[in-house]
């Protein structure tokens, strides 16, 4: 069942072991909320606890995480406030979820592609990692922070006609500069995600999360 606390109407399916599982944030895309990206958070980390809130603006009736002006022009001022209490949710979910606060990895399409990449660029010690399909940059960040230590996946569509390949680049360059580890994959789609794209994530996100012997990088 959908919860209004913490302020963001959510859901949250807990791990087996919330404490001692990684977490990841869903972020839908325009018009979507929290029930679209269960699934897919099932099928990219069958042990993790799902935090999955519903974006608070609306456009034309369809949820979104932060306003635009137009199609692939955002409103900053809005982001950067929207992004703001993502981030003070997470921290407040932590606390009444049980969760670790420092195994947060978002997943996010389209619109909640973008939230997400503001969250890494704003309050980059929210997010442990991201995976991100069909993201832009949402804003330009000075400076930029250290990501050094965070992992992405970023999923881009040849033919998307809403996010031009070259944007997606940008964003993966600029994710770089700043320290992040970064992973593009490409498909063939448009702006639709496909069965492929998921499988990819899946693997990818299995090897970043894995357990790791003593010695090996601290995430």
């Amino acid at each position: 069942m959908a919860s209004d606390r913490l302020g963001f109407i959510h859901r949250f399916v807990p791990a087996r072991d919330v404490g001692h599982s990684p977490t990841l944030l869903l972020l839908h895309g325009t018009g979507g909320n929290e029930d679209d990206l269960l699934p897919l958070g099932r099928q990219l980390a069958p042990e993790a606890s799902l935090l999955s809130p519903r974006g608070k603006v609306l456009e034309q009736g369809m949820p979104r995480f932060f306003r635009r002006l137009a199609e692939g022009v955002f409103d900053v001022e809005d982001l950067i406030v929207r992004a703001r209490e993502l981030a003070g949710f997470v921290e407040a979910a932590a606390v009444a979820y049980g969760f670790d606060p420092h195994r947060v990895i978002a997943v996010g399409y389209s619109n909640g592609a973008n939230i997400a990449a503001s969250l890494l660029l704003l309050h980059p010690h929210v997010l442990a990692g991201a995976v991100l399909f069909r993201p832009m940059v949402p804003f330009e960040a000075e400076p930029l922070p250290d990501l050094s230590g965070k992992f992405v996946f970023a999923a881009a569509g040849r033919s998307d006609s809403l996010v031009r390949p070259q944007e997606t680049e940008r964003l993966v360059a600029l994710l770089e500069e700043a320290g992040a580890s970064v992973t593009l994959h490409w498909s063939a789609e448009g702006h639709t995600l496909n069965r492929e794209e998921g499988e990819a994530a899946r693997k990818w996100l299995a090897e970043e999360i894995a357990p790791r012997k003593d010695g090996e990088r601290d995430r």
